[in-house]
């Protein structure tokens, strides 16, 4: 088998991509406050779009299925994944709506985030004509929960061909029950609660009953839980001072699934992998800066 550093996974993820606009501020403003801030920032965002950045970034070969349009705003997010080597699948380069935007505000001093975005609302309609042939040669799958029905076909091929499905997400979404049967791994927020679930051992137990064998709940700063099989336990996640928590999860699933596919690699040990790149980009502004200042896992 090829050693890790040889080997250069390919990682197919589906969902949502966003313009995302940030800004870093000292508090977040009143209403009718009006603020002034030194800088901005703007990239691609949106779970499945950061997890494929940052699975190239580490030194997979990421393709990214979703919607970004044909509106001058759309080059934003097409110029960032062209500089970040994933290769773009757009079901909407038709179209000609604006794409989604993210308006971000990051608290300087403790790096919690608000967000306002329409998220899918935008290509709601942008259908689930998932193309087989990019999965060729696709080590795994990551599906958002954004676009179901193109989450949904996407999976749906994955299992037909025996590639390994993660499931990323932080809320319950209207199709999910028709997804959760094609998944084999979940990786969720704290704040996942599916229906008649109230806390994190309600979710554990609702996934398992669904037949999904390997399951993560990321809690922020506190310790990873997580179950594999009939094995459970905790990561714990190193202490740092964040300067912005924003696409942090999304850093973490991508992390995960480029580590999960490396040769010898056990559940748990990609999860602390995914743990350990997850929080250092924390130590950085927006979801980019981490990666100037890393070196990558793996590169040819």
């Amino acid at each position: 088998m090829p050693s890790r550093t040889q080997f250069r996974p390919k990682g197919v993820f589906v969902g949502l991509a966003t313009v995302d606009v940030l800004y870093t501020v000292e508090s977040v403003p009143r209403r009718n406050q009006k603020i002034s801030v030194p800088g901005q920032q703007i990239s691609a965002g949106g779970p499945a779009t950061n997890a494929a950045v940052t699975f190239a970034f580490l030194g997979g070969h990421a393709n990214l299925v979703t919607a970004v349009g044909s509106h001058p705003l759309a080059a934003a997010i097409r110029e960032d994944l062209d500089g970040h080597a994933v290769r773009l699948h757009d079901l909407a380069r038709r179209r000609q709506e604006m794409p989604p935007i993210s308006s971000i505000m990051v608290v300087r001093e403790s790096g919690e985030r608000t967000v306002v975005s329409a998220n899918a609302a935008v290509f709601s309609k942008a259908g689930a004509d998932f193309n087989p042939h990019w999965l060729r040669r696709a080590s795994i799958v990551l599906v958002d929960g954004h676009y179901m029905p193109l989450c949904v076909a996407a999976a749906r091929e994955a299992r037909q061909r025996g590639i390994p499905v993660v499931m990323d997400s932080g809320s319950w979404k209207k199709g999910m029950a028709a997804l959760l049967p094609l998944v084999d791994v979940v990786i969720c927020s704290d704040d996942y609660r599916p229906p008649g679930c109230r806390d994190t051992g309600d979710v554990l137990e609702f996934l398992r009953a669904r037949g999904i064998r390997q399951i993560a709940i990321t809690r922020g700063a506190k310790p990873v839980r997580f179950v594999d099989g009939g094995e459970r336990g905790s990561i714990a996640v190193k202490k740092i001072r964040a300067c912005d928590t924003l696409g942090a999860g999304d850093i973490f699933h991508g992390a995960f699934c480029y580590y999960a596919c490396q040769p010898g690699i056990s559940f748990r040990n990609a999860l602390t992998s995914a743990a350990r790149v997850a929080s250092f980009s924390c130590r950085f502004a927006g979801t980019r800066a981490w990666m100037k200042m890393r070196k990558p896992e793996t590169r040819d």
